[in-house]
């Protein structure tokens, strides 16, 4: 078998992994975006079919605004035990990491409200025991470990430090039990360049714990590769035997590295030899890998992240692939029925709060959007339109809009506090058609009214919407948008079909 990696493209960050049977089953955090943390299902471990989201409802979670890109869901882990899946993750909220517990039966399905659990610090995952313990390891300026009630998540007896890693950050610890040895799995290094995944062993949980003699086990430093910041990595079993681990790793658009597609999930082939863990291409993460087994067959009935999508908004609930910023403002993003309805308020694309948006996620360097928008703004600063979204300091859009008194399309730029509507054309037809064009350099838009031809408005260097630039931990979105500009909009903004298609470099 061969396949290349990512396997989740876009920003898919700080996977965790988990097998039932023959099927895989992965989460990947989400930071402010709703619904949160995303899941998917596969049987072969390379193509992977988005089946919903853990966090769907107010009652699980409160997202807050202050620090975009870099608050609210961090790093989950998923487990399975008892006919139970178990997703533990991390709640950011400023000053506060809030850690909790969510479970389902069916991972499709609905997930439980929250079980708030006393721990400190970020990046929790589950260690279920053989004897039946169950065990909560945190991240709190190094790994630690508590044993736990499942239930109800209170802590049972005294906290122990287990490990604190071969370099700095410590974090995104997994704890593994292989032939009768404890296995500590950790990132180090940070999430940048020096990211990295160490490896200890111990006869007893509870250590002392061994370091690899080979660490990193896993790391993509001072290797001329197209993929960078390789680490916080999560192993699998496969029902064959074979070992696999999935990793978080970015694509820089070129050098200097740069990236705008936020962490991605990578796949690596892992064994076991003489009692230690060998993964990848000696340790290396390699675009494409050639291995000589295979897990079963794969066969999808929904969305496949990476592949192209047509959505004409004719259900009354939104693809999977949608997302809001922060929680939902009843009635602000509507699906009619017969199309999809954008209630825009006094908020603007630069203001860190709720609004009008829709996005999904960037998932190819080369790609074009397009959408098709029923809309008239019906006062001044009235716009609605198709943008590609790093954060509110850092975007660009084609929009329709009431300028000075004439409804017309416009392209604007914000890169910090730099902000500038870099042309207006008059508008006079009833539906406008919007595209979007992405390459590695640049963001092209254009746009045609009432099924005319298409008519370039201009560009942006992607360079400028890149993490390096002005983001933290999430990758671009392109975005459907609706605002009133300091008021609530007078009509709704109608949007009939908006599809996504990966190009040729």
């Amino acid at each position: 078998m061969q396949y290349q990696n990512p396997i989740l493209p876009g920003f898919h960050p700080d996977p965790s992994i988990c097998r039932v049977g023959d099927d895989f089953y992965l989460v990947t955090s989400s930071f402010e975006y709703f619904p949160g943390l995303p899941i998917y299902h596969s049987r072969d471990l390379v193509h992977w079919e988005q089946i919903g989201h853990c966090l769907t409802r107010d009652s699980q979670v409160h997202l807050v605004t202050g620090a975009p890109n870099c608050l609210n869901i961090y790093a989950p882990t998923i487990r399975y035990h008892d006919g139970l899946f178990y997703v533990i993750v991390t709640n950011v909220t400023g000053d506060n990491h809030g850690n909790f517990i969510i479970t389902a039966k069916d991972p499709a399905g609905e997930w439980s409200d929250p079980i708030a659990l006393p721990f400190p610090g970020i990046d929790p995952s589950l260690f279920f025991d053989e004897d039946g313990k169950v065990y909560y390891l945190g991240t709190d300026g190094g790994i630690y470990l508590s044993e736990m009630d499942i239930t109800t998540g209170a802590a049972i007896g005294e906290t122990h430090r287990l490990w604190q890693g071969t370099a700095n950050n410590p974090e995104g610890p997994h704890l593994y039990k292989i032939d009768g040895m404890y296995y500590l799995l950790l990132a180090q290094g940070g999430t940048e360049l020096c990211h990295m995944a160490v490896l200890a062993r111990s006869e007893s949980i509870l250590g002392p714990y061994e370091p690899c003699p080979h660490n990193p086990v896993l790391t993509n430093i001072g290797q001329s590769l197209a993929i960078k910041a390789a680490g916080h990595a999560d192993l699998v079993e496969d029902a064959d035997g074979n070992w696999w681990a999935v990793c978080l790793g970015i694509r820089p658009l070129a050098y200097p590295f740069r990236h705008n597609l936020g962490r991605e999930t990578m796949l690596v082939p892992a064994k076991w030899e003489n009692g230690w863990l060998y993964a990848g291409e000696n340790g290396a993460v390699l675009p494409e890998f050639t291995v000589a087994h295979a897990p079963k067959a794969w066969a999808a009935s929904g969305y496949v992240p990476g592949s192209a999508v047509t959505d004409e908004f004719q259900g009354e609930t939104l693809h999977p692939m949608w997302n809001l910023i922060y929680n939902p403002v009843p009635g602000m993003v509507q699906c009619t029925g017969n199309g999809l309805e954008l209630h825009g308020n006094g908020v603007s694309l630069w203001e860190d709060a709720p609004k009008a948006w829709l996005g999904r996620r960037q998932e190819h360097f080369c790609c074009t959007a397009e959408t098709e928008l029923a809309f008239v703004p019906g006062q001044e600063g009235e716009e609605a339109g198709l943008t590609v979204y790093m954060n509110p300091g850092h975007h660009y859009e084609i929009a329709r809009t009431m300028r000075d008194g004439v409804d017309c399309i416009i392209l604007r730029r914000r890169i910090g506090a730099l902000c500038a509507v870099e042309k207006a054309v008059p508008c006079h037809g009833g539906t406008v058609t919007l595209r979007l064009s992405c390459d590695r350099y640049w963001y092209r838009f254009a746009f045609a009214e009432d099924g005319g031809a298409m008519q370039e408005i201009g560009a942006g260097e992607t360079q400028y919407l890149t993490t390096e630039a002005g983001g933290c931990f999430t990758g671009n979105y392109i975005a459907l948008y609706a605002s009133g500009n300091g008021t609530d909009m007078t009509a709704p903004a109608k949007f009939r079909r908006f599809s996504y298609v990966p190009t040729e470099e």
